[in-house]
């Protein structure tokens, strides 16, 4: 059976992007980022996915120096997660210095290590926060990157970036995670990290849109 990595942050995207991988037949290895964020309980609930689907080879990253580096309210107290804001064009203080690019090096690596042929990542540039890494445009320069600094393509063995939910709004993936059987009780899109979600930060906003979107209630609790 052939080899994929999945980015799985726990939350309802990248577990969206599994259930497509799995659907694909694929052998899945899902890579988990504990990178100092807030919300750190999303990497209980990545590994709650990861078993849910059977991976027993479910890899977690301690890569702190993300909350070294600072300058978003995802890795340090001092900057205040955004409620109720216009989402607009604006770059968002809960945007991670390059976070995606740092994450899909090591997926590549990983990808190398075990001769996996894809990656998957839940990047999404439609009902999204204003991310410059979840743009097509950042997709397609990485995959160029990859195709002329990793080893295994100069061998034959490409590797190659998927972002199957780029161009989904959120209705969309939720429907698409209902239609695979996603486990999206298990998920978690909560900035503020609590056991219940606060429903007011970009990431809640944009998961209840999905989910009113789609027509359906949203399994998780919220404060």
């Amino acid at each position: 059976m052939k080899k994929v990595i999945v980015i799985l942050s726990g939350g309802l995207d990248s577990t969206v992007c599994m259930s497509v991988a799995d659907k694909e037949g694929y052998e899945i290895h899902p890579i988990t980022f504990a990178y100092g964020q807030r919300h750190s309980r999303e990497v209980e609930q990545a590994k709650k996915v990861a078993d849910y689907y059977g991976c027993t080879n479910h890899l977690v990253l301690d890569i702190r120096f993300f909350k070294e580096i600072g300058a978003s309210a995802l890795t340090s107290r001092e900057i205040e997660v955004p409620t109720n804001r216009d989402m607009d064009n604006e770059i968002p203080v809960t945007y991670v210095p390059f976070r995606n690019a740092v994450f899909l090096s090591m997926a590549v690596g990983y990808a190398e290590a075990i001769r996996a042929e894809k990656i998957y990542i839940g990047v999404n540039a439609m009902d999204y926060s204003g991310y410059p890494d979840c743009r097509p445009q950042f997709i397609q320069a990485f995959q160029e990157l990859v195709n002329t600094g990793a080893a295994a393509p100069q061998k034959g063995c490409p590797i190659t970036i998927e972002a199957p939910l780029l161009s989904l709004t959120k209705a969309e993936i939720v429907k698409l995670g209902v239609k695979n059987g996603a486990p999206l009780h298990l998920t978690t899109s909560c900035y503020n990290g609590g056991e219940k979600a606060c429903g007011i930060c970009d990431s809640c906003r944009l998961r209840l849109k999905g989910f009113t979107g789609a027509g359906l209630k949203d399994p998780i609790e919220y404060a």
